[in-house]
């Protein structure tokens, strides 16, 4: 398990418990108590964990103003299953062309569009600010935020309320979405806010596309998003199980299987 593995599985077990003690850390890395406080010391410095005495806790507890969405923060997400997402991240962006309206939600997937997006122009609304930032920097595109609170952990701004003049306002020919688990009954998200913001932007598209790895459809979840029926085309790697092909054949669902294992 290199150091980049370590992390994740060391914010994965804060996400199931707010405190993790060093000895449990050993054990769940194999590895020594040195390396461990390595880690400790790395994840601290990036403001990702808080050290306590004999362990670590969670940053959420020592800051009860600080809300945080249900699910996997985006640092310990974004590097998994890199050249996956960025594969489907690959075929989304050929479904684009100059001139359209497209909204982009937030994810470690969905985020990965924006370096195939360069050498277009076209009108983006998005709620991720690493999307927002990466296009300002290095492209033509038109960019626009939603209004909101910003969750530092997801990297992305979500409003709880109804009026977002911005939301309410564009209109995209296309949505791209990711999801935590596509299951029969539909698209599957871990938090109640988010699916709100999700679903007020779906209104706002006539084609929702979504970007999924194989590995969500093993995951399960219990909040459901969207019917599968809503969904226009999904956009996932050469692991898909074949059950999941036909899941979503039979609900008209067309698919796209990215080949990640071609060379760039």
């Amino acid at each position: 398990m290199n150091a980049r593995q370590r992390h994740q599985k060391i914010l994965q077990l804060l996400s199931e418990q707010p405190i993790v003690s060093v000895a449990e850390l050993e054990q769940a890395l194999d590895t020594s108590i040195a390396t461990v406080r390595r880690d400790i010391n790395t994840l601290s410095r990036a403001k990702l964990v808080q050290k306590i005495r004999g362990g670590i806790e969670a940053l959420s507890d020592s800051n009860p103003l600080q809300q945080r969405l249900a699910g996997d923060p985006f640092v310990s997400s974004d590097n998994v299953h890199v050249r996956k997402k960025r594969a489907i991240a690959r075929e989304a962006v050929a479904l684009c062309s100059d001139g359209e309206a497209i909204i982009i939600n937030g994810g470690t997937t969905t985020h990965r569009m924006a370096e195939f997006m360069e050498d277009l122009c076209m009108h983006v609304l998005t709620n991720s600010f690493t999307m927002a930032d990466h296009l300002l920097r290095r492209s033509r595109n038109h960019v626009m935020l939603p209004g909101g609170e910003v969750f530092r952990e997801q990297n992305i701004v979500l409003s709880p309320y109804e009026e977002d003049t911005m939301s309410d306002r564009f209109y995209a020919s296309k949505m791209f979405m990711g999801a935590f688990a596509v299951r029969q009954q539909g698209l599957i998200e871990t938090d109640p806010l988010l699916i709100k913001a999700e679903q007020k932007l779906i209104k706002q598209t006539e084609e929702l596309i979504v970007l999924v790895d194989s590995s969500k459809f093993a995951t399960h979840g219990s909040l459901i998003l969207c019917p599968l029926e809503r969904v226009s085309t999904a956009i996932t790697d050469e692991g898909v199980p074949e059950q999941a092909l036909e899941m979503l054949d039979r609900a008209g669902v067309r698919v796209i299987v990215a080949n990640s294992q071609t060379r760039e």
